[in-house]
């Protein structure tokens, strides 16, 4: 339970930072990004190294890029399924996944393993 409250309020630190800055950048989508992801993952990151040392958090971190890049990928595949071929939301999700299941896995497999 400890992890957990520590987890929240690191999270909810650097949640109320990247949100400060998103909002201070233009376009205000921006505050959106920089106050999801990045702070979730520096909260996990920094609870990592406290548990399980550097080398742990080295190998979670690339698994980090490693799933940002496939999501990167799959987020690209979407929305040219959507604009270009107007597919429907879920017809253009559904078949983008396969992409990110390719880009994740073979990351993991060529990178990770």
């Amino acid at each position: 339970m400890g992890d957990i409250a520590i987890r929240f309020i690191i999270g909810g630190l650097f949640v109320t930072a990247f949100a400060v800055i998103g909002d201070l950048l233009k376009p205000k989508s921006f505050a959106g990004i920089f106050g999801a992801a990045p702070s979730v993952a520096l909260a996990t990151l920094g609870l990592t190294i406290a548990k399980n040392g550097n080398a742990y958090a080295a190998l979670e971190a690339r698994s980090m890029l490693a799933a940002a890049g496939a999501l990167l990928v799959y987020c690209v595949l979407v929305t040219w399924l959507l604009k270009r071929d107007h597919l429907h939301a879920l017809a253009a999700t559904s078949s983008a996944i396969l992409a990110w299941f390719i880009v994740a896995f073979g990351a993991w497999y060529v990178w990770l393993k």
